[in-house]
């Protein structure tokens, strides 16, 4: 009788532990998501001070050039000198991406190579070389964004955040993610599309702790770029009536067209970075790049830079077919060349340019069979940068909110949808993959990346979705790798410890302990069982 007592309250004692064990792990999750609240806001304000100095940078620094195109004209001296500054200048760019091989190229990749624990980067280091070389590059005329290196300086910022307050790996992922988006937000004005750009493209996980921690440190960053440079949207027009509904027909053409460019623009881009690595880097970072921007100079200066400026006047209906057509060309081929010499600067804008003439000139074609007015122009430049977004990045939510946030104007979210939804699905259908996954792929395994110098455990998340393989599914069925366990599973605000008999059901939110160098491997497998609908 004694022995049996002493059992029950064994197993009573064994319970209230587990019950207290689980009741402090909720509290403490609940406690960190506020905890990364208010560091998003911290990494927020740090990256909204950076990227908004780097982004006035670029705008001198554009005022210059162009200062001295005009003088250049008048006097021999003012040429030959400027001459001088962009030799210095790209020699001075080529040498920083030497020194530092993480601060070249767009950014993105490095960020996404971070997050997958294949990259492990001096912070300090490619803060100021990617903010260094970035102004270079782009200030000299090559056709490059602000967006990859304001999304890497971001990221760099978190991580930077994280080491000096002795954070743990996981923490310095999502603190990574946080500056990312703020980078973002920053560069572009546009917060909402930060977020959804590090939810869907970087760290494609839709939990709250991501969610909420990225909306503070974006909306921080966008408070601090406002503050310095207004409220005005990037783009000085907007569209402020929707797209007739029976000109529809016409926004799904432009989705096939698009989806058809973005597929050939991405293979463009790594064709260029092919022949760029079999060239000698002083002549493919310095001699071709310096040769290109001198053509420019005295042939079409108008296409110097990211050509932003080209996006107003694409979308006036005064430009005509063989205007666009040249134009087109000459910054189709520019960007590629840019970016394919590994010079540090970003893509987005380039490629929202280009999408922007094609909408321009699909318009300008179409318009004389349809009768189609010179006044909705606009609408199809905005929809052309949307879709040719989605066939490239592969990010279609992303590219809606952005050009929505761009232009300053939400009333095309239907014909927005409709023509990023058409361009991802043929880009898919063509077997075209996205631009930034295939680019971090090359990054990691051109031998140009350095591993990481610790062994380090990291805990990453993945929500069972419905009609998923693992739905109903016991969880001995996923198979991750050797290295990898999950440790707990959250369902409806419950932890449950997990067995290989555990049934799973949609909505269970797995928690894995991995080795980082594991990761990567891992969220495949989760991909792909817990995250991929299948019919049933």
């Amino acid at each position: 009788m004694v022995k049996r007592r002493r059992i029950k309250s064994t197993k009573e004692t064994l319970k209230k532990r587990r019950s207290t064990a689980t009741k402090e792990t909720l509290k403490r999750k609940q406690g960190f998501k506020y905890q990364l609240i208010v560091e998003g806001i911290g990494v927020g304000l740090l990256t909204g001070l950076i990227v908004s100095m780097f982004r006035y940078g670029l705008l001198k620094i554009e005022e210059i050039r162009e200062m001295y195109l005009e003088a250049a004209g008048q006097r021999i001296l003012v040429a030959l000198l400027g001459i001088g500054i962009l030799i210095f200048m790209f020699v001075i760019a080529a040498a920083i991406v030497k020194r530092e091989p993480l601060g070249g190229g767009s950014g993105i990749p490095q960020v996404e190579g971070e997050l997958k624990g294949k990259i492990n980067a001096n912070w300090v280091q490619v803060i100021i070389a990617k903010f260094v070389g970035s102004l270079l590059a782009i200030g000299g005329g090559l056709s490059l964004g602000s967006e990859g290196p304001s999304v890497q300086l971001g990221a760099m910022v978190g991580k930077g955040f994280s080491r000096i307050n002795n954070r743990l790996r996981t923490e310095e992922r999502l603190l990574l993610t946080c500056g990312a988006g703020a980078g973002l937000a920053t560069a572009f004005g546009a917060p909402l599309a930060g977020v959804v750009f590090t939810l869907e493209e970087l760290h494609k996980n839709f939990s709250q702790e991501v969610l909420l921690s990225t909306m503070a440190s974006a909306i921080t960053a966008d408070c601090v770029g406002s503050y310095i440079f207004g409220l005005k949207p990037v783009f000085e027009f907007a569209v402020s009536n929707g797209m007739p509904l029976n000109r529809i027909w016409m926004v799904i053409l432009l989705g096939i067209l698009l989806g058809m460019f973005g597929v050939f623009y991405n293979k463009t881009t790594f064709f260029m970075q092919d022949v760029f690595a079999k060239i000698n880097p002083v002549v493919g970072r310095f001699v071709i790049p310096f040769v290109m921007v001198m053509i420019l100079v005295f042939a079409m200066p108008e296409a110097l830079g990211s050509g932003a400026s080209l996006i107003e006047p694409a979308g006036s209906g005064t430009m005509g077919v063989k205007a666009l057509l040249l134009l087109l060309a000459v910054k189709y081929i520019t960007s590629a060349v840019s970016f394919g010499s590994g010079l540090p600067g970003g893509t987005f804008l380039p490629l929202l340019v280009l999408g922007a003439i094609t909408g321009g000139l699909f318009t300008e074609v179409l318009s004389p069979v349809v009768g189609y007015s010179d006044t909705y122009v606009q609408y199809f430049v905005i929809l052309g940068m949307a879709g040719y977004f989605s066939a490239i990045v592969r990010a279609p939510i992303t590219g809606v909110i952005l050009i929505s946030e761009m232009t300053g104007t939400f009333s095309n979210l239907l014909a927005l949808s409709m023509v990023s939804l058409v361009a991802y699905m043929v880009a898919d259908a063509l077997k075209g993959g996205p631009l930034y996954e295939q680019l971090t792929e090359r990054l990691i395994s051109g031998g140009k990346v350095k591993k990481p110098n610790r062994r380090n455990k990291v805990l990453i998340e993945s929500e069972v979705y419905y009609g998923s393989l693992m739905e109903g599914k016991p969880l001995s069925d996923i198979k991750l790798p050797l290295g990898c366990l999950v440790v707990s599973i959250q369902r409806d605000n419950h932890e449950i410890v997990p067995g290989g008999g555990t049934v799973l059901v949609a909505g269970d939110k797995l928690v894995v302990l991995c080795n980082e160098e594991l990761v990567a491997k891992a969220q495949a497998e989760l991909e792909e069982k817990c995250r991929t609908i299948f019919n049933m």
